[in-house]
C-alpha cells in the first residue's frame, strides 16, 4: 500500500511518519505550507492519504477537490508540537496508525 503523510511543513510530523512506517507501507512524506507544497501527482500517487490535523484534510480539498473525493484521506489527530523522530512523537504515531489499520 502506499501512503502519503502531509503536514503543514512536512518537517517533523509526516517526515517521522514516512520514515518509521517505511518497512510496514511504501510512504512518501509532503508538506502543504512550505517551499515546495504537495502536488497533485503526490496525490495521484498514494492509496491513502494521512494528514496529521483535520484542516490539513479540508485544505487538500480546497486545492485538490476532484481528487479529494477520489482518495482516502484520514487524519490522525496528531498536534503541531512535536520535534522531527521525538520519542513521544514517534510513539503517538504508532499507537495512531495501529488503530487506523
Amino acid at each position: 500500500m502506499r501512503v502519503l503523510f502531509v503536514c503543514n511543513q512536512n518537517q517533523n510530523r509526516s517526515k517521522t511518519a514516512e520514515e518509521i512506517f517505511c518497512n510496514q507501507f511504501e510512504t512518501r512524506s509532503a508538506g502543504l505550507f512550505n517551499m515546495k507544497p504537495i502536488t497533485e501527482n503526490e496525490i495521484n500517487w498514494a492509496d491513502v492519504v494521512i494528514v496529521m490535523e483535520d484542516f490539513q484534510r479540508s485544505e487538500l480539498a480546497r486545492r485538490f477537490p476532484k481528487l479529494y473525493m477520489q482518495k482516502r484521506i484520514l487524519s490522525l489527530d496528531v498536534p503541531d508540537r512535536f520535534q522531527y523522530q521525538q520519542k513521544e512523537l514517534v510513539e503517538l504515531l504508532r499507537k495512531r496508525i495501529k488503530y487506523l489499520f
